[in-house]
């Protein structure tokens, strides 16, 4: 990848330096090249050796991802912790960041931790956008089931009334791949990894209850 040219002339960003991109070594990048690469966006990913950068977030994303990560907090059991946009160190050519995970407390090392082994995530759960719909229905489900992370749930929008649809996948051990366990509208409830109920219809209600106006 080469270098950005400036902005056009009259919008005022001429003088703007050109980004020059990281060009790839040799074979591609590595899972640990992600801590080492200058001025990269934030939540880069690696995917088979090539970065991924994230787009804007809708809404709808960001409210979707908040109601999980609150129902999760709220319910988790005293062992497991929920983490939030960290990235899975999947193998050396992979490092792919979930918008979820459920993890161990003992996999928390401390504040300059920048990855987690796939051996401690118990579940990654993607938030499907527009973007990332071929990595987050087939590339990273097949990845993390591949590594061994026991559940996984892929979130969609349900385009007639706007709210969440959670995919519901467990992992078979013996061929190392999910099977969809079940598809939730309106109320997520679970008992594996733990009993988890989730009210998917407040995806937009704030503390207290209150819908906004």
């Amino acid at each position: 990848m080469g270098a950005t040219t400036s902005a056009a002339s009259g919008n005022g960003l001429d003088d703007e330096p050109a980004y020059r991109w990281p060009i790839p070594p040799p074979g591609g990048w590595t899972a640990d090249d992600l801590d080492r690469i200058p001025g990269l966006p934030p939540h880069t990913e690696l995917i088979d050796g090539s970065l991924v950068f994230r787009s804007r977030q809708s809404r709808v994303h960001m409210r979707c991802t908040r109601l999980l990560e609150r129902s999760l907090l709220e319910q988790v059991p005293e062992h497991l912790d929920v983490d939030r946009e960290f990235t899975i160190k999947l193998d050396r050519k992979n490092r792919p960041e979930p918008d979820i995970l459920v993890i161990p407390v003992e996999a928390d090392l401390g504040p300059d931790q920048t990855w987690l082994k796939p051996d401690d995530v118990l579940l990654a759960v993607e938030v499907v956008s527009p973007d990332s719909r071929e990595r987050d229905r087939e590339v990273k489900p097949r990845k993390y089931a591949q590594a061994g992370v026991p559940h996984f749930w892929r979130v969609e929008k349900d385009d007639d009334k706007g709210l969440p649809v959670v995919y519901v996948c467990e992992l078979d051990p013996a061929t190392k791949s999910y099977g969809l366990t079940g598809i939730f509208h309106d109320r997520l409830k679970v008992t594996v990894p733990f009993e988890i109920e989730i009210d998917l219809m407040a995806i937009n209600r704030r503390r207290g209850g209150s819908e906004p106006a």
